[in-house]
């Protein structure tokens, strides 16, 4: 038989031992766990649910339900919790289904790394629902996973982030209003009168209650105003009696926002203002000769009273009659030093016309900042919100009188 012949018929047996290996091997055993293709939450779940918690790095993060459905973050104050952001927190954590499972071994689960991050629902009497634990992630993808203490290890593709700073899941609407639902407006400055603007109907340009005469309101101010103040987000807060928002109380510039129902928001935007301090410098003081060098140059001078060497008659000692500045000419005045302080940060104090809206409960809670560019974007003064009336369009050509028909020369008579 040849080399290459007996070469292809053993690579046709290793071929065929191959696929009755494989043909003949046993299957692995589907697992009966339940949990398998369930997800991390369920809708039932959540509907009992009355607390959520998660934590991540020691830190915490804690909401509550309300009676009218809506969440509350325990964590920061009881503010409103951000809906669009907690939804899709939760959404993810439905998504998340679990694939399978990956040990029952408690050595294994041991080097897991389930620790501290994690989530609990709880019910209205605060009975634990489930608590999931986290663990590191697995090498080809996803999380593990661990159902309380049960001695048991998932695997899960998880996407959530565990964001563990409270005042990121509050709700920062300050002023939540539509520009088409504002009727009026009335506009603060700081040196000058306020300005009413308002309107009958939504499609209605605005006007000035007192217009100067010949201008009317700029279209696009008057919009951009209203869409700065009408979607009013705060950026952080401080304490009611906080030096800087006690400060911006005092140097606020007042709007108020009336709908066309008659709801009317009064927003206060101010900042302690910036300041110059005049500092008095101090006079600048002599050097002072201390050490081995000035010893010896003291040492080396010869007594005013005493006489030269082979002179018979010392000469009197002269009295320095000038003073010493006058050596050094005249003393310069102390030129002032000026430090400038700069401004605070920017807050707004909102208040509904009746005081029981949900905005009036978070004001007596917290002073609330906002973004610098909302209050310095603001019009300085009531000019920069007019214009000059157009004048009137020229009106149209008259048409051009219609002229009469030109008589045709008569035909001379034709001469015999």
């Amino acid at each position: 038989m040849k080399l290459k012949t007996l070469l292809l018929t053993i690579a046709a047996l290793a071929v065929a031992s191959a696929i009755v290996h494989f043909a003949n091997r046993p299957t692995q055993p589907v697992s009966t766990d339940p949990r398998i293709g369930t997800p991390l939450v369920d809708r039932a779940m959540l509907e009992k649910a009355a607390t959520l918690r998660f934590a991540d790095q020691g830190k915490t993060v804690q909401f509550a339900k309300q009676a009218d459905g809506s969440w509350h973050v325990v964590s920061y104050f009881d503010f409103p919790a951000d809906y669009a952001k907690l939804t899709q927190f939760v959404g993810e954590l439905r998504n998340a289904k679990i694939e399978r499972l990956v040990s029952s071994n408690p050595e294994r689960i041991a080097r897991y790394e389930f620790k501290d991050t994690g989530f609990a629902l709880l019910d209205g009497a605060g009975k634990e629902l489930t608590a999931v634990t986290f663990g590191k992630n697995a090498e080809g993808g996803g999380r593990l996973v661990r159902f309380g203490n049960e001695p048991k290890a998932y695997l899960s593709r998880l996407s959530a982030y565990f964001d563990t700073e409270p005042r990121n899941w509050a709700d920062a609407q300050l002023v939540n209003l539509k520009n088409d639902d504002v009727a009026q407006v009335e506009i603060g400055f700081a040196d000058a009168p306020a300005l009413v603007a308002r309107r009958a109907k939504k499609e209605e340009s605005f006007v000035a209650e007192k217009a100067p005469e010949g201008q009317r309101l700029k279209a696009d101010k008057i919009t951009s105003l209203l869409s700065s103040l009408s979607s009013l987000r705060f950026t952080d807060t401080n304490a009611t009696d906080d030096a800087n928002a006690v400060a911006a109380r005092q140097h606020v510039r007042t709007f108020k926002l009336t709908t066309f129902d008659g709801k009317t928001l009064t927003v206060a935007l101010g900042r302690k203002p910036e300041q110059k301090i005049i500092k008095t410098p101090e006079p600048a003081k002599e050097p002072q000769k201390n050490g081995p060098a000035a010893l010896l140059a003291k040492a080396d001078e010869k007594p005013k009273s005493e006489a030269a060497p082979g002179s018979a008659n010392p000469e009197p000692e002269t009295p320095n009659l000038k003073p010493d500045v006058a050596a050094s000419g005249p003393a310069k005045a102390l030129e002032p030093v000026t430090e400038t302080i700069p401004a605070g940060p920017v807050f707004a104090f909102v208040t509904s016309a009746d005081g029981k809206a949900p905005i009036d409960a978070l004001m007596q809670k917290r002073a609330f900042q906002i973004y610098e560019y909302a209050f310095t974007g603001l019009p300085q003064k009531p000019d920069e919100l007019f214009e000059a009336i157009p004048p009137p369009p020229p009106p149209p050509a008259k048409q051009a009188e219609e002229k009469p028909a030109e008589s045709k020369p008569a035909t001379a008579p034709a001469k015999n």
